[in-house]
């Protein structure tokens, strides 16, 4: 198995949190450069189905973790995160392999993944024109493969991923697929229990 523990630099904000941000970041120059993350036609219900969980910036969980942990075992990455993409930044409720609670939504793998229901596979990152020039993928954590699976609420809305990273391109298969997709239903049940007990 690969061996876990990337340390986040730069982009990645390290826990504790900071208060939320307000406004939108200022991007540089090679941010300019990268295609940014799509915003869905419907984000401002997305994000108050959201923000209705009360998850974000809440500390670290069992449940949550274990799914991480067997994840990255289970498929031999070096980094899982249960992403949740937020206004402007994503919010790491659980992670393998970093030492970051969120990084900005722009950059972010799973911003693209939650425009649609089905796993956002992307096998080599540098051979990808949507990503070549992204900072993760120039820069740590160096992403080369990254498959997410969308947490998509009974309600329909898609609030973030299950996702997986590598920093050396692969692929997956059928298979692959059908473990990826039911681990993240079990994060799923997990949001909205809570939800339902909040």
């Amino acid at each position: 198995m690969m061996r876990a523990g990337v340390l986040a630099r730069g982009r990645l904000k390290s826990r504790p949190a900071g208060p939320k941000r307000t406004s939108a970041p200022t991007r540089s120059a090679a941010e300019d450069a990268m295609l940014a993350a799509p915003i869905p036609t419907d984000d401002e219900e997305r994000l108050q189905a959201l923000r209705a969980l009360l998850i974000l910036d809440t500390p670290p969980e069992e449940r949550f973790d274990r799914v991480v942990r067997f994840a990255s075992e289970e498929f031999e990455v070096p980094i899982v995160l249960v992403s949740l993409v937020d206004e402007y930044r994503q919010f790491f409720k659980a992670q393998v392999g970093m030492d970051a609670c969120e990084s900005d939504r722009d950059s972010s793998f799973c911003g693209h993944a939650i425009m649609k229901p089905d796993t956002f596979v992307v096998e080599d990152a540098r051979q990808d024109p949507r990503f070549a020039d992204n900072p993760l993928v120039t820069g740590e954590p160096r992403i080369r493969f990254y498959a997410g699976a969308p947490l998509q609420l009974p309600s329909g809305q898609r609030v973030g991923t299950l996702c997986l990273i590598d920093r050396e391109p692969r692929s997956l298969d059928a298979v692959d697929l059908a473990i990826l997709g039911s681990l993240r239903d079990l994060v799923v049940d997990e949001l909205t229990n809570q939800s339902v007990q909040a």
